[in-house]
């Protein structure tokens, strides 16, 4: 009896071997409880009913999560606790990930769609031949505004953010490349200055304009403002957009010395599980409806060429969103600036939010 107990107990454990080296395989290769794909983007960033038609077409399980900062995203992916398949990180994010090592080179013959690009946002600075990422949204960095609030002030240029008129009734997005990014402009600098004279001269401007600042907020200025809580915003034109579909009062405007043209692309991980259904997802995003519908949703303008052309009139041929070349040609993407520079905004920015309170 003893000896079948034992006999009973080794097979128990050869089983239980067996099933957690399959597990061990299968997670290796992304498929993990079931053939599944890990993607890691910001909040309310893509249709819903999208993921679920990936699903039902590919009968691959999405497991959709979060972050709000591409320097959350960052940390979150050099820990290597979770395995992303999908991420979403924007532009000088790419750089810098490209530059750690953190990202696998794209198979672009798994891309077919991505010929529905147009060529003026590929190969870019942050990389260079599309090696590793490709364009998922795009936009710019402006000022949105409540007409009816702002006594008749032109907001064509940064420097009306000044207006005294304006006491406690700006919301400024709480990023330090925006905010340092504006300053610097306002000053006719480049958003990627790292000369410390234009610096300390953009913190000074800075905190000249505190009175005006009523505050410094993350995603829930879309509601703040939506509902008039102040006149002016610094925000992206994505969600400029929404803010004017909850309230049609408001505009919006991008100065004429210059801003932030940003783009978020897809990337695949180097430490990705599931590398086919990755660019099989990928793939799936530039098809030419699939990019229309998700810009309709998410608000943010589409680098996708037939996709535009599917989007209504008064989406697609809205200057404000899709401006002219004229002004996009004045517009600058933010550069990697290295750890020790980006690092320096960081503490620049907290010395005015600081000096705020």
């Amino acid at each position: 009896m003893k000896q079948l107990v034992n006999t009973f107990l080794a097979i128990l454990i050869v089983a239980f071997g067996l099933m957690f080296l399959a597990s061990r395989l299968n997670s290796a290769q992304g498929y993990s409880g079931g053939n599944t794909l890990t993607i890691y983007n910001w909040g309310d960033y893509v249709d819903p009913d999208l993921l679920k038609q990936f699903q039902e077409e590919t009968g691959i399980t999405v497991i959709y999560q979060t972050f709000d900062s591409n320097e959350a995203m960052l940390t979150k992916v050099e820990q290597g606790g979770t395995i992303f398949d999908v991420v979403i990180p924007s532009d000088y994010a790419i750089a810098k990930m490209r530059e750690e090592n953190l990202l696998l080179p794209l198979d672009h013959s798994k891309l077919p769609n991505l010929a529905n690009i147009d060529s003026k946002f590929m190969n870019l600075s942050f990389d260079p031949g599309n090696k590793y990422s490709v364009p998922y949204f795009w936009g710019t960095v402006g000022i949105i505004f409540n007409p009816e609030m702002t006594k008749g002030i032109d907001f064509s240029s940064w420097d009306s953010l000044w207006d005294k008129r304006l006491k406690n009734n700006i919301f400024l997005v709480d990023g330090a490349r925006e905010v340092m990014g504006m300053a610097l402009n306002s000053l006719h600098y480049s958003v990627n200055d790292t000369k410390e004279e234009h610096l300390q001269e953009a913190l000074t401007k800075l905190n000249k304009l505190s009175p005006n600042v009523k505050a410094i907020v993350g995603d829930e200025v879309k509601m703040l403002l939506a509902n008039e809580e102040a006149a002016v915003g610094i925000v992206w034109s994505g969600d400029a957009s929404e803010i004017m579909d909850d309230n049609d009062k408001l505009d919006f405007v991008v100065p004429e010395e210059g801003s932030n043209k940003w783009f978020d692309n897809m990337v695949i991980p180097r430490t990705a599980g599931n590398v086919e259904g990755a660019h099989k997802f990928i793939d799936f995003m530039l098809r030419p409806e699939v990019a229309a519908q998700n810009a309709e949703y998410v608000g943010y303008s589409t680098p996708n060429v037939p996709g535009l052309k599917l989007l209504p009139e008064d989406i697609s041929g809205d200057e404000r969103f899709y401006p002219p070349a004229e002004l996009t040609d004045r517009l600058e993407v933010y550069d990697n600036l290295g750890k020790r520079m980006l690092a320096h905004y960081n503490e620049l920015f907290l010395m005015f939010k600081m000096n705020k309170k």
